[in-house]
């Protein structure tokens, strides 16, 4: 259940978004009883929105006709941000889900005036995204809301995890920060079970729950993105890559994500590791690089190379 406050505003937009609803439909969407609808009912009322009610078999409880609230004080383009914004949550994967994204625009919508409204909107359906957004995988609000206050806190929490084989563990961790990468929620944490800090996908995690115990200290300058992107980049494929570049370190960073690749500074240019499923789409990397390059490892990955240059040569 909701506290108090909350419960309220959930009334409020109930009673707003239909002409009438009546106290069992309301005991029911807020999961209160009978008793709790009227006294919430009456709360409404002394804070001077006139709520109407009706007794007997249809009756309920409408808004006064013509009463609507005060438009949010929003100028155009602070509105089309905010707008933007749960758009952008709802595609990305930042809301606790799609629906709840959808929800909250109604919500928008209903409080701006008319025109502003109508601009919005047409923005809106006019927007696209060129990441798709089949992609996110988004992680439901109290979770996020969770990790969030324990990384603030420098508390523990605890967690059922799933591995990417399957494996079901549970864990007490030190979160020390959230990164969206891609569409998916990463946690970077002390992983107390495995005595290391480690990167987690937040969305593999079930049963979350704060623990009272004050969590284990960041190292020092800790960076959460830095550290969830190096994690990924040493995502243990079948194949382990490593090629010289005949490139800066800044030029090849600007080049290669720090998701995709390790890179460091090496001999006047530039070590590249990685970690693959595909040599032949590694090649294409290296060919987009447009650099000279060195192969050090695997030495399949020469043949891949060849056979892609044969293949351009063929068809230039």
């Amino acid at each position: 259940m909701s506290t108090p406050t909350g419960r309220l505003f959930e009334l409020l937009e109930l009673l707003q978004s239909r002409p009438a609803v009546t106290g069992r439909e309301i005991a029911d969407r807020l999961e209160i009883d009978r008793r709790t609808v009227r006294r919430d009912i009456d709360a409404l009322r002394d804070l001077g929105i006139p709520v109407e009610g009706q007794r007997g078999i249809g009756g309920g409880y409408a808004m006064r006709p013509g009463f609507r609230l005060a438009p949010l004080m929003l100028r155009d383009d602070e509105a089309v941000a905010v707008a933007l914004g749960v758009v952008a949550a709802g595609r990305l994967g930042l809301a606790g889900s799609p629906e709840s994204a959808a929800t909250a625009l109604e919500k928008i919508h209903r409080a701006l005036p008319e025109q502003l409204r109508r601009r919005v909107q047409s923005l809106e359906s006019t927007l696209d995204f060129t990441a798709a957004a089949a992609a996110a995988v988004p992680v439901p609000a109290d979770t996020a809301l969770v990790l969030a206050d324990a990384i603030r806190s420098r508390r523990r929490v605890r967690a059922s995890y799933r591995s990417f084989a399957g494996e079901r563990t549970r864990r007490e961790l030190s979160p020390y920060g959230l990164v969206v990468h891609s569409g998916r929620w990463y946690l970077a944490a002390f992983d107390h079970l495995r005595d290391e800090l480690r990167t987690f996908r937040v969305d593999r995690m079930r049963r979350l729950a704060a623990v009272d115990l004050a969590g284990e200290p960041a190292p020092d300058g800790f960076d959460a993105v830095a550290h969830v992107s190096t994690s990924l980049a040493r995502v243990p494929w079948p194949w382990e890559v490593e090629v010289w570049l005949d490139l800066p370190l800044d030029q090849a960073a600007r080049r290669l994500p720090g998701t995709l690749a390790e890179l460091v500074d090496a001999d006047a240019g530039t070590l590249l590791r990685m970690r693959v499923s595909s040599l032949d789409w590694m090649a294409t990397v290296l060919a987009r690089l447009d650099c000279p390059f060195t192969i050090h490892r695997p030495d399949e990955l020469r043949a891949s190379v060849r056979s892609l240059a044969e293949r351009l040569a063929a068809w230039a």
